[in-house]
């Protein structure tokens, strides 16, 4: 392989031309194609990458040398455009949820293994400045024995947004905030805590499309209980981040800037960048508050590794064990939801 990893895209909406090109572009891949047939975006696609091919279906982009597929279309379509990439030897990055059902992950999982083409999913929200202060505080042990995990993404948006599929489309369209944050939210308290059951779940749709208002709650094998929430129709949001310990709490309140910066065109030069990136955080004990250091986030680590990945210099960023065990969750979420 080159040292410039020749990069397909699938999709030029908000994943694929707001997350994905950017940091690809930022780490030093090379985007070389992209899928899109929306008029509009392809005059973005073309104002953004000059030298980038235009394609129409996935067996087109896929009919192009590349290195690396990355699945940032509608969920959908992930499946059939992640396998699509892997029956063409290539390896794929797949926006999360990797499939719209964990039958759905685990097709795409086992032609990976059986092709013997890597896959793995974005869980880019494991590199968030709150995730990798956590990661932090809880090696230190500056919390004691930690037993609860409060987590959320809420935001108040009480009208339906005109043509957004996210909220329109069914769940077994990949609609939804089950599949879309909620995800996030369980791949992080997973790689914080380990293992987990479930134990409640409300999945409900309060504005009457997709579902836009989800709790869950798992125990965790460590001892810890996670409750997790995203909702779309929160007048007053909580802190995103409360952890109890026998020592104090973790509080951190806001989400870190970098979508805010992706957003902007703004893209982290050389795989990082070059403003501060950091959440605030505090510590808790009773009326004595104290404001710690805090990580700055870097979405660009997960295409760092994913650069070593495809050189063979360390493994995918994203197991494809987490992807299942997130996918399960999911499902059973759906499931078990007491609405």
């Amino acid at each position: 392989m080159t040292s410039s990893f020749r990069v397909g895209i699938s999709g030029y909406g908000l994943a694929g031309r707001i997350f994905h090109a950017p940091l690809l572009k930022g780490c030093g891949f090379e985007v070389c194609a992209i899928l899109t047939t929306d008029a509009q975006r392809i005059a973005q696609a073309t104002s953004d990458f000059p030298d980038a091919k235009i394609v129409s279906s996935i067996l087109n982009l896929v009919a192009e040398p590349l290195d690396l597929l990355v699945v940032a279309s509608a969920n959908t379509v992930h499946g059939e455009h992640a396998m699509a990439g892997l029956r063409a030897g290539i390896p794929v990055v797949v926006d999360k949820p990797m499939g719209c059902s964990l039958a759905e992950t685990k097709s795409i999982i086992n032609l990976s293994e059986t092709l013997k083409v890597p896959v793995t999913v974005f869980f880019n929200r494991r590199w968030d400045s709150d995730a990798l202060t956590i990661k932090r505080v809880i090696a230190a042990g500056s919390l004691g024995k930690i037993f609860r995990l409060d987590s959320r993404y809420e935001r108040f948006r009480p009208n339906l947004t005109p043509g957004s599929w996210r909220e329109g489309l069914s769940p077994a369209q990949g609609g939804g905030l089950l599949l879309d944050l909620q995800s996030h939210l369980i791949s992080q308290a997973l790689d914080w805590f380990g293992p987990a059951e479930l134990k409640y779940s409300s999945v409900r749709s309060i504005r009457g499309a997709s579902d836009d208002d989800v709790v869950i709650a798992l125990s965790h094998e460590s001892g810890v209980d996670s409750y997790l929430s995203t909702s779309s129709v929160a007048g007053s949001n909580g802190p995103r981040i409360r952890i109890l310990g026998t020592k104090g709490a973790l509080i951190i309140n806001d989400l870190d800037p970098q979508e805010a910066l992706l957003r902007t065109g703004a893209i982290p030069h050389d795989g990082k960048w070059e403003v501060a990136t950091n959440s605030v955080a505090f510590l808790h004990q009773g009326d004595d508050v104290q404001e710690i250091p805090s990580e700055n986030g870097n979405y660009a680590t997960f295409y760092n590794l994913v650069k070593g990945a495809l050189r063979q210099e360390n493994n995918w960023p994203v197991s494809t064990f987490d992807a299942l065990a997130v996918a399960s969750l999911v499902d059973q979420a759906r499931a078990a939801s007491s609405r």
